[in-house]
């Protein structure tokens, strides 16, 4: 029984042995691959921080352009409305629908027959009322010699001075009927009053028109120069009359969403009085618009400089921030970290912003990237180079900004 049983337990601590040997091996392999995780981590940490990129701008002092904007309406300074002063038929169309003329250009011709005899008719009664006139002034010569010599009486000399000064008045009166009868056949023959273009023909050759008619025509709406009316909030009134009463006041019109200019101009007027239930005072500038880029009726957005801010702090928009305090702005350190910084806004346009505190000349500021940035951010800053010009793709509305 002894001698069965020994080979039995020696195998099994064998095994047990063994199985422990493979556990110690497994044990310290685990362990010992540890370590190295253990260093890599604690390498890793030690190394510097990535740099966020970001675009920087130097703070300057640069002249400020103060903008306002409004919305406004293209207006031609003349429009005229062709209408007949005579009546007859229309023979003649000298002009095409949509054609820009001059001054004087010949459009339209009526029938000329009737006002050519009435004229020929005058002149006639001009001729036999002259020829009348001579024979009585030969009479009253004769009467006034036998007069003297007491062969007539005066009653008969006073007579014929009379009927001379009688033929006298009449050939006035024929030459204001020669005039007239001039003036009406001159009216048959239409011309342009003004230069400018011509609209749509409501009256086509053949037709009867007369003096009385209500509708005209054509129109002609006068295109260089043009005017353009606009409103500005009552709010701006003091800084526009300022800047008309000190000189010229530029006016740019843009396209009506703003993202492009049409024409550049002058304001001209002011109106007299502010709108109660707009609370605007309406305003009219004055285009060359040499090539014809404004057309009447054509709504736009208006850009007006009232004022010129002298050297002061500008910045780009990009680069102010809004914060639950108020507005504030990264400035890039020496050490190429960012804090940020309070800063107030008196004035605001489409690209720029005066900075009234918290920026100093010499400041570099974050203008783009700010979305990763916080207080003590490593930044890699490339800069940018010039201030944005104004754009003309703001909506309509005051661009003066205010403090903040």
């Amino acid at each position: 029984m002894d001698m069965t049983r020994r080979p039995k337990l020696s195998l099994t601590l064998f095994g047990i042995f063994a199985t422990a040997a493979v556990a110690g091996g497994a044990w310290y392999e685990l362990v010992g691959s540890v370590k190295p995780v253990a260093a890599s981590a604690q390498s890793s940490s030690s190394q510097p921080a990535a740099k966020i990129p970001v675009t920087s701008f130097e703070v300057k002092k640069t002249d400020f352009p103060v903008h306002v904007y409004g919305l406004g309406v293209v207006s031609p300074f003349k429009t005229v409305t062709i209408k007949s002063r005579v009546d007859g038929q229309i023979t003649k169309v000298s002009f095409k629908q949509g054609q820009m003329v001059k001054e004087g250009d010949p459009l339209l011709e009526i029938d000329q027959r009737p006002y050519t005899a009435a004229l020929e008719q005058a002149v006639a009664k001009k001729a036999q009322d002259e020829a009348n006139l001579r024979n009585d002034q030969l009479n009253l010569q004769r009467f006034q010699t036998l007069a003297k010599q007491q062969f007539e009486t005066q009653q008969n000399l006073d007579t014929q001075q009379a009927l001379v000064d009688q033929v006298t008045a009449q050939l006035k009166g024929d030459q204001a009927t020669i005039d007239n009868a001039q003036t009406n056949l001159g009216y048959t023959s239409i011309k342009a009053p003004i230069s400018g273009r011509m609209g749509f023909r409501l009256v086509d050759p053949g037709n009867i028109v007369h003096a009385a008619d209500t509708t005209g025509i054509v129109t002609i709406a006068q295109l260089q120069p043009i005017a353009v009316q606009f409103t500005e909030p009552e709010e701006q009134l003091q800084a526009i009359d300022k800047a008309f009463k000190a000189g010229e006041v530029p006016v740019e019109a843009l396209t009506s969403d703003g993202t492009r200019t049409l024409s550049q101009g002058r304001l001209v007027v002011m109106d007299n009085s502010v709108n109660q239930a707009t609370g605007t005072i309406s305003l009219k500038a004055r285009f060359d618009n040499k090539d014809n880029a404004l057309w009447p009726g054509l709504s736009i957005t208006t850009r007006m400089l009232v004022d010129t801010l002298k050297q002061v702090i500008v910045v780009p928009q990009d680069g102010v921030q809004h914060g639950p305090s108020g507005l504030f702005a990264y400035v890039i350190g020496d050490d190429g970290k960012v804090s940020a910084r309070p800063i107030k806004i008196s004035q605001s346009g489409d690209a720029n912003a005066v900075v009234s505190e918290g920026l100093n000349v010499g400041d570099r500021i974050v203008v783009a990237g700010q979305s990763r940035l916080f207080d003590g951010a490593l930044v890699d800053a490339k800069p940018v180079g010039a201030l944005a010009a104004p754009m003309a793709d703001a909506n309509s509305g005051t661009k003066t900004g205010s403090a903040d």
